[in-house]
């Protein structure tokens, strides 16, 4: 009575590993103990394959979800039972409604009928007829074969194809290369001459400091290939003036609507190369609101440079000075230093010079010293930060926390002066370093 079942919509359960799957009986094998489904759904999807065959013993569960009217009006089928034995020797079983529930308003017909039997209808049991024979369905059934199938159909459709619990897609972070590459080489800086300090990036890279001769001699070279001290000034104004923003609270203390909290600098300047280097970033620094109060003393002769950059300055909103009384007797944000130089160490002989250092250590503000020297010329204000210009000089104690500027030095430009040279900057052009 096997066939009896062809065309009954089903649905087997298959465990976990297998799924469910639901279809139409297309055969019944009583003596191998499978069932044919056409048409199958795994788990909701339709499946690749037009047939499907399930052994017995992988069978957890069966239902009937539905017989053809045909088989049931010619009474092939018993309306009262209906169990997984009929089609093999399974352990579930379904039933047809057969008689109404009584119900004290009256009997139901229809559809709510059908529910309310189904529901409340008496239970049954099933008796297997013989026992069943485990190893041989087993052997019978080829589970490499509906893997196979079941991973064909995921590959085809997209879904997410099986694997052991121990494999894990590779993930990548957002700054890491998928490619494999060469290791890295973190001295690709290297000097003729080892000036007793080196410093290292973020990132592990060696920087070397050089000495002051070198340092002096590479910016000469730089300049005579083009790379001229109006362009050197505007670029080392420029670095210094974000890394100043930067310092006193970038966008969370300069916005527009926080005008009634502008910062106040102070910039003190020597007359020299230096001095209109921070000149120039005074003038950055009042492009962006900040209240910058420049002092520079009075000189009978000024250079060039320094002559240019005043002019440009003075058509800011920025305040000059050039007496130490009029500079601000309440704390100011930031100092910024640029009195010192290595041409004329005879400054700090001057009055006005004392004057300003003196200044700058009771109004007790940090520091901040653009390309300042080394030796025997260091600042005697101490520093917080230091910025240093190309490559770092061997700056001392007094120096603070070191940075470097990129102030746009060709790669043939180092090496012309015997520095084999990769640039350390990365995407930035103010750059953090630390003692190696």
């Amino acid at each position: 009575m096997a066939v009896n079942w062809i065309g009954s919509l089903v649905s087997i359960n298959c465990g976990e590993t297998l799924g469910v799957y639901q279809g139409k009986i297309s055969a019944v094998d009583q003596a191998s103990q499978t069932i044919s489904l056409t048409q199958p759904f795994r788990n909701g999807v339709k499946c690749s394959v037009p047939e499907l065959t399930f052994s017995a013993i992988d069978i957890k569960d069966l239902k009937i979800l539905d017989i053809p009217h045909t088989q049931m009006n010619t009474g092939l089928i018993q309306p009262s039972v209906i169990t997984t034995t009929s089609l093999s020797h399974g352990s579930s079983s379904s039933k047809i409604p057969n008689q109404a529930t009584p119900k004290k308003n009256g009997v139901k017909n229809g559809p709510m009928k059908n529910k309310d039997d189904e529901c409340f209808g008496d239970g049954i049991e099933v008796f297997l007829d013989t026992d069943f024979d485990f190893e041989g369905n087993l052997a019978l059934f080829d589970k490499a074969a509906v893997f196979e199938e079941i991973d064909t159909f995921e590959r085809r459709n997209g879904t997410r194809s099986r694997g052991t619990p121990n494999e894990k897609p590779t993930r990548y972070r957002h700054d890491e290369n998928i490619l494999e590459s060469e290791p890295i080489v973190y001295r690709q800086i290297t000097v003729p001459q080892h000036s007793g300090k080196e410093y290292c990036t973020d990132s592990g890279l060696v920087v070397p400091s050089i000495s002051y001769d070198l340092h002096k001699k590479l910016l000469a070279t730089a300049e005579r290939h083009g790379l001229s001290l109006e362009r050197r000034l505007e670029m080392t104004g420029v670095c210094a003036s974000q890394m100043t923003l930067t310092l006193l609270g970038g966008p969370n203390r300069l916005n527009p609507k926080n005008v009634h909290q502008r910062p106040t600098v102070a910039l003190l300047c020597g007359p020299h190369v230096k001095g209109a280097q921070g000149i120039s970033c005074g003038r950055h620094l009042a492009n962006h609101q900040v209240q910058i109060i420049l002092f520079l003393p009075n000189f009978v002769k000024m250079l060039e440079c320094i002559t240019t950059e005043l002019q440009l300055f003075s058509k800011t909103e920025g305040k000059q000075v050039a007496s130490v009384k009029d500079l601000p007797d309440t704390p100011v944000d930031l100092v910024i230093n640029c009195l010192d130089c290595h041409e004329n160490p005879f400054l700090r002989e001057q009055p006005w010079y004392r004057a300003a250092v003196e200044w700058a250590n009771q109004n007790r503000a940090p520091v901040l010293s653009i390309d300042p020297p080394v030796g025997e010329l260091e600042h005697v204000i101490d520093a917080k930060w230091s910025l240093a210009v190309g490559l770092p000089l061997p700056l001392g104690e007094s120096a603070g926390r070191v940075y470097l500027c990129d102030i746009g030095i060709p790669k043939k430009v180092f090496q012309e002066v015997g520095i084999s040279y990769h640039s350390p900057f990365g995407c930035k052009f103010v750059i953090p370093l630390h003692c190696a």
